[in-house]
């Protein structure tokens, strides 16, 4: 039981980090119905974002944590989003209107561009970085096997619901959400009934750069060391976690993402650890078998 509950806290936590970035992939499918394979690499870049910022504020003698938390986070959503604007308008406006595969092969090309693009700048040995909170709370303690839940696995999993609702707010009850349901639903009326499409477009590709950059700074503190391959691992398990959840729908996206984590912890945990990416894609075939729309998607209308 002991075992159990420490591999249900460890799952949660890595289904919560995959849950954020494929919000950022179902947010772009959701608007432009195309899938933006640089998301991955984005929250790899988030993640050597946060990690510079550490070192720098390290360096400046920065040493009180929630300070030091709070510029690092804004630092890093800031620089990322960056990074996701350009994607936006280096790989999909100008292919905006054309074929779907032109758009997926320049994502492809850019997700290549920017794993060379950081690991030429930083090398290809992982980066370390000394966790900056320790500590957590022992829950059970039997036969010599202790039940921790650390004060990073806590923030992980809060951050990530405070995240959820808040961009569920943003998308159902707030302007921007209702342009962005607008530009889903017919773009061509939408600019007619005066959505600016680009900006709407631009902000969701910030958006869903922001979330990624949330997910890359946690998952730094969480593991302690990064290299420039991470975001093409992490992109693939969230890009999964979006279609088994329901490609399209925010709380799908999450709760994929917390299957894909729980799967392979508890897989890695009872079974053998080289199988757990098997497992989790075995799930999403299934589902996608007896529910192709994903475990909360919604059946494509097609407009006439």
């Amino acid at each position: 039981m002991e075992y159990f509950l420490q591999q249900l806290i460890n799952g949660l936590t890595l289904g919560a980090v995959y849950g954020l970035i494929a919000i950022g992939y179902t947010m772009v499918y959701g608007i432009v119905g195309m899938i933006n394979f640089a998301h991955g690499d984005i929250y790899m870049i988030g993640a050597f974002n946060a990690l510079i910022c550490f070192l720098v504020l390290g360096v400046a003698g920065i040493t009180w944590v929630p300070l030091a938390l709070l510029i690092v986070l804004i630092v890093s959503v800031v620089l990322t989003s960056v990074y996701g604007w350009s994607v936006e308008r280096i790989a999909y406006r100008p292919l905006r209107g054309q074929s779907r595969l032109a758009p997926l092969i320049s994502a492809i090309g850019m997700s290549i561009f920017l794993q060379n693009y950081v690991l030429l700048l930083h090398g290809a040995r992982g980066k370390p970085l000394r966790a900056p909170i320790s500590g957590g709370f022992t829950l059970m303690e039997h036969d010599g096997f202790t039940v921790q839940l650390s004060f990073v696995q806590m923030g992980i999993i809060g951050i990530t619901v405070l995240l959820m609702l808040g961009f569920t707010y943003v998308i159902t009850q707030t302007k921007l959400g209702r342009q962005q349901r607008a530009c889903e639903q017919d773009m061509k009326m939408a600019s007619l009934l005066g959505v600016d499409i680009n900006r709407t477009i631009s902000v969701t590709f910030v958006l869903g750069a922001g979330l990624a950059a949330v997910a890359g700074m946690m998952v730094t503190m969480y593991y302690g060391v990064i290299d420039f391959y991470i975001g093409f691992v992490a992109g693939i398990k969230a890009f999964t976690a979006a279609v088994l959840g329901g490609i399209g729908s925010l709380p799908g996206a999450m709760l994929g993402g917390l299957l894909i984590g729980l799967i392979e912890v508890f897989w890695s945990g009872y079974f053998t650890v080289e199988y757990k990416d098997v497992a989790a894609f075995s799930v999403l075939v299934l589902v996608l078998i007896f529910r192709p729309t994903g475990l909360l998607g919604r059946p494509e209308v097609e407009k006439v």
